[in-house]
């Protein structure tokens, strides 16, 4: 950690070391629920804002100067670097991302190019210099990109997928196709993730959103490999940390796969979550995104249960267990963020 980083406690958790409170960020903490998105939304399109500096700047910047959190995220989305490959996709109104011409053969898969991201993807690396100017000696900043099993399922699926059959099927049955498409994914990402640090991102996420999914022998078996791969490749001289969904059978391959930090949704109990990955690991989560629905009386019952799980043990992040939903309360966010911070106060 350089020397000028040294202060920040959500760095410092993701060392496992020491913090004055327990730091708290939350997924897509620059989004939907917030006035000041909605309005530049009025304005561009979701691709748009991602692909102007300026502009996903300005939207990663809005809930740092709303909220007292302890990191930013760049504003993004785990697709971006999949269009320079060679998939096109759109996000259609309330479906999400749709693409074109989902990858099901192995000739398409053949086509598909490793990315460079700072020719492929210059606005995102611009995006993550504009902020840390705006930040330095502030907080720190995360740059993130998703896993490769995500990214795979998103390709074949076409979307997103209840079942992922066409994904499975593919890792069942062609295990040459599987093999090719997952090592170009991984070549993409440790560059792309690699390009993010250079740029100056502090800190990374690899988001695997679907794969919990997977049964623990097939994780083990089709991507393990992968996600390794990428984890091993990445410079490491910043903290890299790994989360899934629904990975509650999965923390102990996750593990091993790689990252500094854990991240786990609200599926599993924090403290059973951390003795089953081991002390060794810094852990991140996990509060229900539905709560912030609530009345924070509620709000703060959950905050403290999540607290007392986590026994003041160094290595600790707060975060949801996914991201912040649409239409949550910012009064309710700004609550839960001063919770954190004053029922971990360790002075």
């Amino acid at each position: 950690m350089k020397k000028a980083e040294a202060h920040y406690p959500f760095l410092l958790a993701c060392r496992k070391q020491p913090t004055p409170y327990t730091p708290i960020w939350l997924m897509r903490q620059a989004g939907r629920y917030m006035k000041e998105y909605r309005t530049l939304r009025k304005t561009f399109s979701f691709l748009e804002m991602c692909k102007n500096p300026e502009v996903a700047a300005q939207v990663t910047l809005q809930p740092i100067e709303k909220f007292k959190l302890d990191a930013a995220i760049i504003f993004s989305d785990i697709l971006i670097p999949l269009e320079p490959m060679g998939v096109e996709f759109e996000f259609a109104k309330g479906e999400g991302p749709v693409f074109h011409h989902p990858i099901r053969e192995l000739k398409q898969i053949e086509q598909l190019r490793v990315i460079e991201p700072e020719r492929d993807v210059p606005f995102l690396m611009e995006a993550i210099r504009i902020v840390r100017r705006e930040l330095e000696g502030k907080i720190p900043l995360i740059g993130f990109s998703g896993a490769p099993f995500t990214l795979a399922s998103y390709m074949i699926e076409g979307g997103h997928s209840r079942n992922y059959i066409l994904t499975k099927g593919m890792m069942y049955q062609n295990p040459t196709s599987w093999d090719c498409l997952m090592g170009k994914i991984c070549e993409t990402l440790i560059s792309y993730l690699n390009a993010q640090i250079r740029a100056g991102a502090q800190a990374l996420q690899i988001f695997d959103s679907w794969v919990g999914c997977l049964s623990p022998q097939d994780y083990k078996e089709y991507v393990f490999p992968y996600s390794k791969r990428v984890m091993d490749g990445v410079d490491r001289s910043v903290p890299l940390i790994h989360f899934a969904t629904s990975s509650s059978t999965l923390l102990e391959p996750m593990k091993q796969a790689g990252g500094d930090v854990i991240g786990v949704d609200w599926r599993i109990n924090l403290k059973e979550a951390w003795a089953r990955i081991g002390e060794g690991i810094a852990i991140q989560g996990n509060l229900d995104p539905v709560i912030l629905f609530s009345p924070v009386g509620l709000i703060e019952r959950e905050v403290k249960r999540i607290l007392d799980q986590a026994e003041n043990r160094p290595g600790h992040i707060f975060n949801l267990g996914h991201g912040i939903l649409p239409n949550t309360p910012v009064e309710h966010v700004a609550a839960l963020v001063e919770m954190v911070h004053e029922y971990s106060s360790r002075s």
